[in-house]
């Protein structure tokens, strides 16, 4: 069999993968705080039929030789990586006290049921019936608390070990709850209609955000290439601020996927034009027989 028949096999599986790829960010055009994703291929393994020489000076009885490059033969081509467009996109408008935007860098943490532990972008929050605050997933935000006497504590975030689920008791005796720019969690105490600071929320970031891995339900989770999560909160030099009413847009650009779209089209096609020519090739061989 020739080799450009393997060759372009391969060729045809990469193009496949990436109008996958492509498929998927298409659909997740209007999915909110979605990250796009790209394809990388990389070519694969040289069978070489001659080494490289190096060239040699020539003597008074034999002439030099200029040396010669090396004859290779590839193998077709393999993706190299899936990369995820970790890109900030636009504002939605929602109106909700309980969107939030993050204006910058930063991940949301958040704790599920069995849990674990993921980081997402996406701020669609509630207070369930035990004034729990959980995002759009059911899980649980994680932050810290006020439990002092200070009704205004700054509520600093250092690591991971400082984080616990944001339960609010005697929910029913605040009114007007919001959440500021740095991810105060805010209140009118009714008993005295003072303003109140019950707890913060956490943000995190990494080392490596295109290392995270991409669990469904607009959540990532910490990876060996990610690096280990820095926590703290929003408004500092490292985490952007939280902006209330709104919620993180999909990053993915329609007119580049198509483009590409077409561009994986016309590669898939001649891949599948170099094992139709192979197959003539072939075909012409079996018929030198007869």
């Amino acid at each position: 069999m020739i080799r450009s028949m393997y060759s372009a096999v391969t060729g045809l599986r990469n193009h496949q993968t990436m109008l996958d790829v492509i498929g998927n960010n298409i659909s997740n055009v209007n999915t909110v705080g979605f990250k796009a994703s790209r394809v990388i291929f990389t070519d694969l393994f040289y069978q070489t039929l001659s080494a490289a020489t190096e060239p040699t000076e020539g003597t008074a009885n034999q002439v030099g030789s200029g040396g010669s490059n090396p004859i290779q033969i590839g193998y077709g081509s393999a993706v190299a990586t899936i990369d995820m467009l970790m890109t900030r996109s636009g504002f939605q408008q929602t109106s909700r006290t309980l969107d939030l935007y993050i204006s910058g860098e930063g991940f949301f943490v958040v704790q599920d049921n069995s849990g674990a532990i993921y980081y997402t972008r996406v701020g669609s929050l509630r207070f369930n019936a035990l004034g729990q605050l959980v995002d759009s997933n059911n899980s649980f935000v994680l932050g810290v608390m006020n439990t002092g006497t200070n009704p205004n504590p700054d509520l600093t975030i250092d690591d991971m070990d400082d984080l616990g689920i944001i339960e609010i008791e005697d929910f029913d005796k605040y009114t007007s709850i919001y959440i500021d720019r740095e991810g105060r969690i805010r209140a009118i105490n009714t008993e005295d209609n003072e303003i109140v600071t019950l707890g913060r929320i956490a943000l995190a970031t990494f080392p490596n955000i295109e290392g995270l891995s991409q669990e469904g339900n607009m959540y990532y989770a910490q990876t060996a290439a990610s690096g280990n999560p820095i926590v703290g909160h929003a408004g500092s030099a490292t985490f952007g601020e939280l902006v209330s009413g709104g919620l993180e847009m999909s990053n993915v650009d329609l007119t580049k996927e198509f483009t590409d779209m077409i561009i994986a089209q016309r590669g898939f096609q001649a891949n599948a034009r170099v094992i139709t020519t192979s197959d003539q090739v072939l075909e012409e061989l079996v018929n030198i027989k007869r």
